[in-house]
């Protein structure tokens, strides 16, 4: 076979000898990475699960060789492949490629020296580093994140883009549709690619999908979609570099399904009963590393030698791998909370600038000014948009509208639809959009309309989004903003009057905030838009009338930091949001009585400030906690018992809980009023821990 031949299929698909050859070695690497670690789970050398990617490398492999190295990518539960291949293509010495699979190795046995520091593991796997923002255990998790990824890069005015890879089985669920809705809406830089293997975990995809080619889906969100032989390297780097071609040049994104065959089951135990030896048989003779030898040899690109050298150097630097794997520490016992949360940004002036401000905003005078709570919210996002133009909004309703509650009036006019961004009716994809944006390097301050929606978001806000830092190895910020409001008061019955904050404050690397005053929202809104961290922001809704001063100073409030807003020598009331009012007024109803009641506005509720409230404990000896939220499993329930765990042996009675009915929240006035703590309820809480 003649040089020229070899010369012309090489020019055909855009790649020299090195290229062609670099291609086969990565999908052999692959291969041996996976079937090394099938054997180390069958000898229980690694732990928990691994999802392998053996069978399926001529995707991986293919797609990311046409990416750059500022482009980005993100992976699904089986993606050793996909981490492999980026790491492999930014690695330009023979020395870092072999630190990227030593690394990889150390991580899926749980090693301090992996990727993630052995947080993450086989399902979590990220490279951060290398434009890897990491791999999901659920399924479709990281469609709206790399959606959100590509919205940065449009707003940053990027020529990069974004792949995310995802299995046939993710193609079912709301995050795809979602997703790909938003993505053709603002035409973002993202090339979905489906890797149809066709199960998703024992079920056939014409058992799970009306209609089988996933790609036709395509055209429904304003994207075109093609079908790919996800066996053959060169038509994926071809499909897949024709979609990145258009995405960079500002034409949207595309839908591409690789159609290709798992070589192992679901996970290492399965029995893969659901297939047949006839479908793996014939599955198998299409191999794509194999055939993609055979074509190098056929075409006399190389020859059968130089095949067998890629084969035994690639043999062993997985040998290598493994050694460095087994021979390296397990992370340290004493290190299991280390890179929950990014590090606070706080000094002791910034607290000693806040207590002054906050003593001077009480009652007024100069350097003040009074607005509303809603004002004060308008205010710190516009000053936060025009001081970093990092700071983008998005979300329902919140642009020509201006908010459901008027929270954004105004900002559109001012910034305009690229940095207050209407949305679609899509919770999970606004949550996860955050997510992706955060990531790659903007500050979004994205509000889902109610906090009994939030449920919907849940996954995004804190399987993808609170977990992320942790997970790979504190190599990640996401530093984003989750606006919501709660609360009851206005008659609109269970599915908008609830107070759900218990429910995040109940996941590691999320912080929970929830101001009572203009000044608190103003601060704490510029506090948590500038933290390093995912901050859920819960406002109450019949809070947005509210008066009170605010300096006209730029100023923030540092997290973990309560505020007494009325001392007292009897009782401590320790609550949040609205209920500081309803607590405020019953205190000034008892002072009548002589009974002196210090109140407490917790103002965060993760980070908690217990150094407040236990000197308020040493003082009073006696404590109501107080939430609007239902009594069982409140946070004013965990409260309680951290009291009980820290400040016991000064309690000189029980701590009382006065929370919500548990019951959904009535429409009807009589029963709402009924349902959430009123004045007399709190009278009667505080009369009960006096006895």
């Amino acid at each position: 076979m003649s040089d020229k031949r070899g010369s012309q299929a090489l020019e055909a698909h855009g790649l020299n000898k090195e290229e062609a050859l670099d291609l086969l070695r990565q999908m052999w690497e692959i291969r041996m990475f996976e079937d090394r670690v099938y054997d180390l789970l069958g000898r229980n050398v690694i732990k928990g699960a691994s999802h392998l990617y053996a069978g399926e490398e001529a995707i991986a492999v293919g797609a990311i060789s046409v990416l750059r190295d500022d482009d980005l990518i993100t992976s699904s539960h089986r993606g050793h492949g996909h981490c492999h291949a980026r790491g492999a293509v930014i690695a330009k010495t023979e020395e870092a490629k072999q630190e990227h699979y030593n690394k990889m190795m150390a991580e899926l046995c749980g090693r301090e020296t992996g990727y993630c520091h052995g947080r993450g593991g086989s399902m979590h796997i990220a490279d951060v580093e290398k434009g890897n923002l990491g791999a999901t255990g659920i399924v479709g998790g990281n469609i709206p994140v790399a959606t959100g990824a590509a919205l940065a890069q449009k707003l940053k005015e990027t020529d990069s883009v974004v792949l995310c890879f995802f299995g046939d089985g993710a193609a079912q669920t709301g995050n795809f549709h979602e997703s790909l809705n938003m993505a053709g809406l603002w035409q973002l830089p993202v090339v979905f690619i489906v890797e149809n293997n066709l199960y998703g975990m024992s079920v056939p995809l014409e058992s799970a999908a009306a209609k089988l080619d996933i790609a036709d889906r395509a055209c429904a969100y304003d994207m075109p979609g093609e079908v790919v032989d996800g066996m053959d390297v060169l038509a994926v780097r071809e499909a897949v570099g024709r979609a990145v071609d258009r995405a960079r040049q500002g034409e949207g994104p595309s839908l591409i399904e690789c159609q290709a065959y798992r070589w192992y089951g679901h996970s290492r135990s399965d029995p893969r009963k659901y297939r047949t030896k006839e479908e793996e048989a014939e599955w198998r003779a299409r191999d794509p590393i194999p055939n993609f030898a055979a074509w190098l040899i056929e075409t006399g690109i190389c020859t059968q030698a130089e095949v067998e050298a890629v084969e035994e150097q690639v043999e062993d630097a997985i040998e290598v791998a493994t050694r460095f794997a087994l021979d390296s520490p397990m992370p340290p016992a004493e290190e299991v909370e280390k890179f929950v949360y990014a590090p606070f940004k706080w000094t002791p002036d910034d607290y000693a600038r806040e207590r002054q401000l906050r003593g001077k905003s009480r009652a007024g005078g100069d350097g003040l000014r009074k607005i509303l709570y809603r004002q004060a919210l308008q205010e710190a996002m516009r000053e936060e948009m025009l001081r970093d133009p990092s700071v983008f909004l998005m979300g329902e309703d919140i642009g020509l509208y201006g908010g459901a509650y008027g929270a954004t009036r105004g900002l559109f006019d001012e910034f305009g639809p690229e940095r207050v961004r209407d949305t679609p009716i899509s919770e999970a994809t606004i949550g996860g959009a955050a997510v992706g944006a955060a990531m790659a390097g903007m500050r979004p301050v994205a509000e889902i309309m109610y906090v009994d929606f939030t449920p919907l978001a849940m996954d995004q806000i804190a399987n993808q989004g609170a977990k992320n830092r942790f997970m790979f190895g504190g190599k990640t910020i996401v530093p984003m903003v989750i606006r919501t409001e709660g609360g009851a008061g206005r008659s609109i019955a269970a599915h908008h009057s609830q107070s759900l904050e218990a429910l995040w404050t109940h996941f590691p690397g999320i912080y929970v905030v929830m101001p009572s005053t203009p000044f608190d929202a103003k601060g704490l809104l510029k506090a948590a838009i500038r933290d390093d961290n995912p901050v859920m922001f819960i406002e109450h809704k019949m809070l947005y009338g509210l008066e009170g001063y605010v300096p006209d100073e730029d100023y923030v409030i540092p997290f973990g930091v309560a505020d007494v807003k009325r001392e007292g020598e009897d009782v401590t009331v320790v609550t949040y949001s609205r209920m500081v009012h309803r607590a405020l007024e019953a205190a000034e109803r008892l002072a009548g009585e002589g009974i002196s009641v210090e109140v407490i506005d917790l103002r965060t509720l993760k980070p908690l400030d217990m150094d407040t409230i236990s000197a308020s404990i040493r003082k009073t000896g006696r404590v109501v906690g107080l939430t609007e939220a239902y009594k069982t499993g409140s946070f004013i329930s965990e409260l309680a018992m951290r009291i009980q765990e820290e400040v016991f042996d000064w309690l000189d009675a029980p701590v009382v809980r006065v929370g919500a009915a548990d019951v959904p929240v009535p429409m009807a006035e009589t029963l709402e009023d009924a349902a959430i703590p009123g004045v007399e309820a709190i009278i009667s809480g505080i009369r009960q821990v006096l006895r």
